[in-house]
Parts: structure tokens; sequence; C-alpha cells
């Protein structure tokens, strides 16, 4: 039975709430309690089902755009409170949302479109992301949310972490921090029972090793990494931090909008030349945010916050992205891996001109109607080639539980 009235996206604090009315009705097994503060000073809970020394951790809201998490894990932790052999000698802690300052720049609980999911777009910079920061900041310097959830992980010593994410449009996938023998056999079971495509040849685990087809095990420190101006680093996230403690993490991604196309095993007939095709575009169309930008910001002196700062970061990003894209030799030669390729290329300059967009509305700049042309046809674009069609949210909750209690079964037969 769904805690939620209707079949959208919860806010936080309806999240907390459904968490809140669990513990009512089952005091028992079940605590809410306050771990940290945000640098907003919002509070970030944790529900826990069970108080076995054996545990699983399950974070959402890590991505402020990714929102099926919340609803996934109400889902998870009703399911663990009803079926007693779930919680057999283990317990499971949920991190209801690791972001929620993100999150309240976030606003879309039901998105009709691209369009207009981008119309309220929010994805922080890369400092401010709670799993990435320790890639990019020193210790001393790591934000608060970092710090809750890392603590946490030292509270708990979870056998599995397991973080929810997603993707706009695409495929699901599934990315380890080590293997996980068992796991891609129920995930590809369940992505084909609920309709939902599998990335195989996704862009963020370029390079990595596969373990089956969209579930990728993360290369060992020290490997070469597939896009080597990328400032952040996976192995240098909050995802290793359960490895100090035997753990492991299992990042489970599910797309808002699916495409077919993204699971596509043939080899491009020429991919080197289809990255350097991707990576001019991705300049071409990251100048026209940085256009906008740049003739509005005599207009927006004194103007800054998460929006502007998240608009610059990812623009900074693009000229040695696509620099990676023309000189690297491609990670993978697939028409999936290059079809992946090009919706981050299509990512990066339209959620920075959707920030942007939302600066310049709310300060009424002029230039606002220019970017809003711009993000509509770059969403719709978007949809066209990729023959976007929704998931029911149903649906995207229900894969990534499945796919959370399969990792968690299975990585407890490798834990011994």
């Amino acid at each position: 039975m769904s805690l939620l009235p209707e079949l959208r996206y919860p806010s936080v604090t309806e999240v907390v709430s459904a968490a809140r009315e669990l513990t009512v009705r089952a005091p028992g097994p079940c605590t809410l309690r306050q771990v940290g503060v945000s640098r907003a000073g919002r509070p970030l809970q944790l529900l826990s089902v069970g108080r076995a020394a054996t545990a699983v951790l399950v974070v959402a809201g890590a991505h402020a755009n990714e929102p099926t998490g919340g609803p996934t894990v109400l889902a998870l932790a009703e399911r663990v409170l009803h079926d007693r052999a779930l919680r057999d000698g283990v317990s499971w802690h949920f991190l209801l949302c690791a972001d929620p300052d993100g999150a309240s720049l976030h606003i879309t609980p039901a998105p009709r479109s691209l369009f207009d999911y981008h119309l309220g777009f929010f994805r922080p910079a890369g400092p401010e992301q709670p799993e990435w920061a320790p890639s990019v900041l020193p210790p001393d310097r790591l934000p608060p949310e970092t710090l809750a959830l890392t603590g946490v992980i030292d509270e708990a010593r979870p056998y599995l972490q397991a973080t929810l994410h997603g993707t706009d449009l695409g495929g699901s996938w599934v990315q380890l921090t080590e293997e996980v023998p068992g796991l891609a056999e129920p995930f590809a079971k369940s992505a084909t029972e609920l309709n939902i495509p599998v990335e195989t040849g996704a862009s963020d685990a370029a390079g990595w090793p596969a373990s089956g087809p969209g579930v990728h095990v993360m290369p060992p420190l020290g490997a070469g990494a597939a896009y080597p101006s990328m400032p952040d680093d996976a192995r240098h996230s909050t995802w290793h931090h359960v490895h100090r403690y035997g753990g492991l993490t299992a990042v489970v991604e599910v797309p808002m909008w699916a495409s077919d196309l993204v699971d596509d095993p043939v080899p491009h007939p020429a991919p080197a030349t289809a990255m350097r095709r991707l990576a001019g575009r991705l300049v071409r169309d990251a100048a026209a945010v940085e256009g906008v930008l740049g003739e509005a910001l005599p207009r927006l002196d004194g103007v800054g916050g998460p929006l502007l700062r998240a608009t610059r970061w990812a623009l900074e990003l693009v000229p040695g992205l696509a620099a990676d894209w023309v000189h690297t030799v491609p990670a993978d030669d697939t028409r999936a891996y290059i079809g992946s390729v090009d919706a981050f290329g299509r990512r990066l300059p339209l959620r920075s001109a959707a920030m942007l967009l939302r600066v310049l509305r709310a300060t009424g700049d002029r230039a606002a109607p220019e970017l809003e042309r711009l993000v509509a046809e770059w969403s719709g674009s978007f949809e066209r080639r990729f023959r976007a069609r929704w998931v029911p949210l149903e649906h995207q909750v229900e894969h990534q539980a499945r796919t959370v209690l399969a990792a968690a079964v299975h990585a407890r037969d490798r834990a011994g």
C-alpha cells in the first residue's frame, strides 16, 4: 500500500512524515532520529527498522534532481517491516534525504515532459554534493551533509550501502564498488518484467568491467579514468567509505523516461568519429549558454546563490570533457555507449541553461525568453532523438526496491 495520496514524487517533508507514521504504527522495530543538519539548518533524518548489528544502509536524495529514491525508501521500509525474513539478523537504515537543501530547490514533483522537468531543475555544483564532495574537497572543508552520511556509515558499519540514483532519460544500471556475484540475473529479470531498458554502455561507468548487462564494477584505485579531465573520482566518494568496515556500495540507477536505444550491443560503425561530432556539439551548445550568461552578467551584479554556482560549475566541465572525447580512445565501441555519451553531452548544456533560466526569471532579466527557447528546443530534441517514453512511477520504485533487496541478499552471501 502506498504511503502517499497519489503517484508523484513526494517532497522531503512528505517522506519524513510517512516515515514518522511507520514509527507510530510499529514503535518496536522502527525508530526515526536526526543524524545531522544541512548547511541551511534542515534536519537529516534516519529511519531504522530492526536493531541487529549486521546492517544495510540505504541512501536517498544524494542528487537533488533524482527524486525516485524518496518513494523507494518508503516502499523498502514497508517491505522490511512486514517481511520478518528480510530483517532476520539484519537491521535496515534509511537516510531519507542526503541533501535536503538541494531537494528544496529542485521543483518537479510530477513532470509532464523533459521541458517541464527542466523548468524546475536543480543539481548543485560538485563540491556541494554530499557523496561527491570528498573527491573534490579536502577533509577539513567537507559539507555537513557529507559528515552526517559518513557518520552514519561509521556507526552502522553496513555490509551494503545502497544509494538510490536516477537518470532523466535512458535506462537502468547498477554501479558496484566491488562485485556482487548473482546480482545481474535478478536485476535483469526485474527490468524486463517492468519494461525498463538496461543501459549496457552507461557513460557514468565508462571503462568499468561488467559482471552482467548493466551491472558495472568500479575499477581499483590507480586505474586510468575514461574521462581524465573530470574533477570528481567515484573511488574517492562516500561510496568507498564503507570499505573500511568490509562493506561495499551499490548505486542503483532508474530512468524517469526510458529509451529503448540504450541497450544496443551492436558495434558502432565509427565510434571515434561519433565522439568527435558529439564533442563539437557539446562545445557549441555550451557556448550558447555562455553567451547568454556573459551578456546577462552585468545585470546580475550581486546575484549569487546555488543555481548560479551550479550553472558555472557545469559549464566549466565542458572544455576538458570535450577534449577527452576527442583525444582518448572510446571506452566502448557499441551503439549503446555512443548513445549514452550523446545523452551526457546533451545534459550538461541543457542543465546549465535550465538553472540559468531560473536565475534570469527570478530577476526579470530580458534574456530569459531567449534562454527558455533554448531549453524548450533542447528538451524536445533530446526526447525525440531517444524516443522517450515515461516509466510509471510505481515501476521506477518497484525496480529500484527489487534491485536493492537482491543486492542485500547476494552481498550478504558474499560476505559470508
